[in-house]
């Protein structure tokens, strides 16, 4: 049954875009080839760029560096390629979503204001607890807690206590 529902779906034609330059129709094949093209000047550039931040983490990290990039052997062009890919993703949530950092210093102050002020106010945790966004607030709690316990273990780069050698 989703074999057949996805036949129909691939069977359906795209619809055609009109073209300002051009009065006949782009092939298929020279569409393929443009789309080809495309991903090969992309996956070049993604290979130039890895290659510019491995060369730059190799001097910036020395030996250590040097050492990681050993580790990976051939697994470094997969690698390389899933980070690419992951970033044009990431790209296109970013675009999709229209995401953007604030503009203003007062946007952030305001927020972190009205954070401010229902942590204060006891009829705030009244209308939480009747509504039943306890649970929620918790959740969210307890994901910035561990949060910051992780970023407490990496920065002391020990899960337990701090090494004093």
């Amino acid at each position: 049954m989703c074999s057949t529902a996805l036949r129909s779906l691939l069977r359906t034609r795209a619809p055609r875009r009109l073209a300002s330059t051009s009065s006949s129709p782009p092939s298929a094949e020279s569409t393929a080839s443009t789309a080809q093209k495309k991903a090969q000047d992309a996956l070049g550039a993604a290979s130039a760029a890895a290659a510019r931040a491995g060369t730059y983490a190799r001097s910036a990290l020395g030996p250590l560096g040097t050492r990681a990039s050993g580790l990976l052997g051939s697994y470094q062009q997969p690698v390389k390629y899933n980070f690419a890919v992951a970033r044009e993703v990431l790209k296109q949530v970013y675009t999709a979503e229209r995401l953007q950092p604030p503009t203003s210093l007062g946007s952030v102050l305001g927020t972190y204001a009205t954070l401010w002020g229902r942590a204060r106010s006891v009829g705030y945790w009244r209308e939480v607890v009747k509504s039943g966004e306890w649970g929620r607030l918790g959740v969210y709690a307890v994901e910035a807690y561990g949060i910051f316990k992780v970023g407490e273990i990496v920065g002391r780069r020990s899960i337990v206590g701090y090494n004093m050698q």
